[in-house]
C-alpha cells in the first residue's frame, strides 16, 4: 500500500534519538518552535517546488520568485510569527542570466514587502527546484498551534476559497471558463502575515490552506481531538468558482483544491467581537464558515444535506 507523504513523515522521521529542551514544537506542524530566549520563539518552516509537480514549466519567472516565498511566508503567519530570514536553495538545469533576473525580482519584491533578509542558500545543476527556509519571529506564549481547538469555537477563513484550483484547471487546458485573477491566485498568493500576527491570542488554532480546506482543515481536527461542520452557503467561493462547479458538478473542486494560502482558524465565540474589530482594518476578507463540534469528523451542511467530508487533499506519493 502507497504511503501518502504525512504517514511517511509520521513513520521514519518523528521518532528520532536526539530531543532538545529548547525544542517547544518539532516535525507535524507548520513550523517547528523553537525557545531562543525569555519571552520569544523562533518559528522555522522549509517548503521545496519542483518544475512540473508544484508549477508549470512556462511559468512566469517573476511569479515563480514571488510564489516560492510567499508559500513560506504563509507558513509562518500560520503560526502567528514575523518572518525575519529566509535561505534560498537553487537547482537549476542550466545557467539562464534572463530567468535569473526576473525570478530574483519576484523574490526580493515580496522580501521587501515584508522585510525579509536573504541569509544563505545553495546552488547546483540539476532538474529546476527551488526550496526556501523561512524564518520568524513570536511571543513564545503566543504562538499559533494546530492543537488548540475546542468544541464550540468558531471556524474562519481569510479570502476566498478554490480561485487557484480553478486558475490550475484553466492553465491546464481543463476547463472553458476564462479568468486572468484566479490564474493570479494560482501563481502570486499573497501570505496573510498581518492577519496571523493579529490573530495572536484570540485563535485557538490556525492553518494555511496548502493542500485543500478539507485536508487542512482535518490536520486541526486531529490535532485537537475534535470534528467540525461546515456551511457550503458561508464559503468565500467567488463567482467564477460557483459557475465552475454549477456547471460540472464539480462541488467538492475549491474543498479539495490546494494552493489558496489563505488562513483557517479557530476562535472561541468569547473572543468573536474583538477578532472581527481586529480585522475590519486589515484590508482582508473574512468568513465564517462554520463550527468546531466534540465528536470527530469533518461534515458538510448543503443544500438540507449533511455530508461527510472526505479529508483527503493533495499528498505526495499518494499515488505510487
Amino acid at each position: 500500500m502507497a504511503l501518502g507523504e504525512f504517514e511517511l513523515i509520521r513513520r521514519f522521521f518523528t521518532d528520532q534519538p536526539v530531543k532538545h529542551p529548547s525544542t517547544m514544537l518539532g516535525v507535524g506542524d507548520d513550523c517547528a518552535l523553537l525557545h531562543v530566549d525569555g519571552s520569544q520563539a523562533l518559528a522555522i518552516t522549509t517548503d521545496t517546488m519542483v518544475e512540473g509537480i508544484h508549477f508549470l514549466p512556462d511559468v512566469d519567472p517573476e511569479a515563480l520568485g514571488h510564489k516560492v516565498l510567499a508559500v513560506n511566508l504563509s507558513d509562518l503567519a500560520a503560526m502567528g510569527a514575523e518572518p525575519r530570514w529566509v535561505t534560498l536553495a537553487l537547482t537549476l538545469p542550466h545557467c539562464d542570466t534572463t530567468w535569473l533576473q526576473n525570478f530574483a525580482k519576484g523574490f526580493f519584491a515580496l522580501a521587501k514587502r515584508y522585510g525579509v533578509e536573504l541569509i544563505g542558500g545553495d546552488t547546483t545543476r540539476g532538474p529546476l527546484t527551488i526550496t526556501v527556509q523561512a524564518l520568524g519571529l513570536t511571543p513564545r506564549n503566543g504562538a499559533l498551534w494546530r492543537s488548540g481547538a475546542c468544541p464550540g469555537d468558531l471556524i474562519y477563513l481569510t479570502g476566498e476559497l478554490g480561485a487557484a484550483g480553478l486558475g490550475l484547471k484553466i492553465r491546464q487546458g481543463r476547463t472553458a471558463i476564462e479568468d486572468r485573477t484566479a490564474i493570479a491566485h494560482l501563481e502570486r498568493p499573497e501570505p496573510r502575515v498581518d492577519v496571523g500576527m493579529k490573530l495572536r491570542g484570540l485563535a485557538s488554532s490556525c492553518i494555511d490552506v496548502s493542500d485543500g480546506l478539507a485536508a487542512d482543515l482535518g490536520h486541526i481536527l486531529e490535532a485537537s481531538g475534535v470534528g467540525a461542520a461546515l456551511d457550503w452557503e458561508r464559503l468565500p467561493l467567488p463567482n467564477r468558482v460557483r459557475r465552475y462547479a454549477r456547471e460540472t458538478g464539480d462541488w467538492r473542486m475549491p474543498l479539495s483544491a490546494g494552493d489558496d494560502y489563505e488562513l483557517c482558524f479557530t476562535v472561541p465565540p468569547a473572543n468573536r467581537d474583538q477578532l472581527e474589530r481586529s480585522l475590519a482594518t486589515s484590508g482582508v476578507a473574512l468568513a465564517l464558515i462554520g463550527r468546531i463540534e466534540p465528536h470527530t469528523g469533518l461534515r458538510l451542511f448543503k443544500d438540507g444535506q449533511s455530508i461527510d467530508l472526505s479529508q483527503d487533499g493533495y499528498q505526495h506519493f499518494s499515488r505510487d
